[in-house]
């Protein structure tokens, strides 16, 4: 890395208009594209980060390359996923132009990061600006799919990154909340706002950091326990009882193992944490309740 980070140029406003001049592309709404034009945006988010320069950094959505020049100097290498030709062809020239030092550090995978199982190296972080309209289910698939990645930050529709991060007990604590859970401690790390991207979205984008932990400990698969979350909230104002007994195959077989789990029946989802899930599960599966 010939320059340290925050001080080799970033692509700006014209830069990106340029590129996508060149391609002939407008971004789309059905991929969700919005791309960031201000270079100190992508430093604060480089920085939030919180990359060790040993890492190998997973993007996703790379785009026409601005968070990509800024992860490459932050980090040792950079795999990026972009579902989009057009994007992906242009890439590498891209850090060939602003990055030459860095070509050998960047690989791209030409992909739709949901049906992602394997890259040409084991990321153990993940860094990148969501399309709004998939960013939950991308999270989570990475997160399960790939173990080696231990923290990140994503940027996602405000919205959604308080959703992300919310703790039981909260309005807005829902599936989201309990299945990032699961795999790790979600943090609320800063808002963006609309005039840093080009198209301007109409919401402001939230950052979302995390740091991978250890699941509950419990006899009952990933499956099986996000199988109990989703009952859980399918009818959120339901009480547990009345929310899993299409679950656990009746009223009273929901409350009696909610009971074995040590679960208030009369509760509601949104007050329980994903150990609270993990146990119904366990005590679920012992009973042999359709689970799935």
């Amino acid at each position: 890395m010939t320059d340290a980070p925050g001080t080799a140029p970033l692509l700006g406003a014209a830069d990106i208009r340029a590129l996508a001049g060149e391609l002939g592309i407008r971004p789309t709404k059905t991929l969700g594209q919005n791309f960031v034009i201000d270079g100190n945006t992508i430093r604060r988010i480089v920085a939030a980060a919180r990359l060790d320069p040993s890492e190998t950094v997973l993007e996703v959505g790379p785009g026409l390359g601005s968070l990509t020049l800024g992860l490459l100097d932050a980090a040792a290498h950079v795999v990026a996923v972009e579902i989009d030709p057009v994007l992906a062809g242009k890439l590498p020239a891209t850090v060939q132009r602003w990055r030459p030092d860095a070509v050998g550090r960047f690989d791209l995978v030409l992909s739709d990061a949901l049906k992602v199982t394997e890259l040409p190296r084991q990321p153990t972080a993940l860094v990148a600006n969501l399309p709004y309209n998939v960013a939950v289910p991308v999270v989570l698939h990475l997160l399960e799919h790939f173990d080696s990645l231990r923290h990140g930050l994503v940027m996602v529709q405000d919205e959604v990154a308080d959703r992300l991060a919310a703790l039981p007990g909260s309005k807005i604590y829902g599936v989201p909340s309990v299945k990032a859970a699961w795999y790790g401690t979600m943090r609320k790390a800063g808002v963006i706002g609309m005039n840093v991207f080009w198209p301007a979205p109409k919401i402001s984008s939230g950052l979302v950091g995390f740091t991978r932990t250890e699941p509950p400990a419990t006899t009952a698969t990933r499956e099986e326990v996000f199988a109990v979350i989703d009952a859980a909230f399918a009818q959120r104002r339901k009480t547990l009882r009345a929310a899993l007994a299409g679950w656990a195959g009746s009223g009273a077989e929901a409350e009696r193992i909610l009971r074995a789990a040590s679960v208030d029946p009369q509760a509601r989802g949104e007050v329980l944490g994903v150990a609270d899930f993990a146990r119904i599960a366990e005590q679920g599966r012992a009973a042999g309740s359709a689970v799935g």
